[in-house]
């Protein structure tokens, strides 16, 4: 079973910049995509981004396209997200969490082992 550990979260100005990671314990997650999702108050957890296996494919939730980045380094078991140009709309918790699969989607459904999450809060 992987458990992922994000860390990374914090306050920051609108248009700043944050780093999250994501590190995997128990069993290795380079066998299984990857996805970041958050959590707005009072809204549902939604998508964010995903990475596959490899790290040679990747996908946005329009919102954060050309704006947050994520990638992985499979020697160190961890996945990061870059987030730039941040939006006071883009305060969430943020989770990572391992995908069933090899590619990975959309579908928070399909994310079985999940982080505890990390806030993120952009103030205006």
């Amino acid at each position: 079973q992987v458990r992922p550990v994000e860390s990374g979260g914090g306050l920051v100005q609108a248009g700043g910049s944050l780093r999250l990671s994501c590190i995997a314990s128990g069993r290795t997650l380079s066998s299984r995509a990857m996805g970041w999702l958050r959590q707005a108050p009072g809204k549902e957890r939604t998508f964010v981004a995903g990475i596959s296996w490899s790290g040679e494919s990747t996908r946005y939730t329009d919102s954060v396209q050309g704006r947050f980045t994520v990638s992985r380094d499979n020697g160190k078991d961890t996945v990061y997200l870059q987030m730039n140009s941040l939006k006071p709309e883009d305060t969430a918790v943020y989770y990572c969490a391992a995908h069933r699969g090899l590619w990975g989607t959309d579908n928070i459904d399909e994310y079985i082992y999940w982080g505890q999450g990390t806030q993120v809060t952009v103030s205006s």
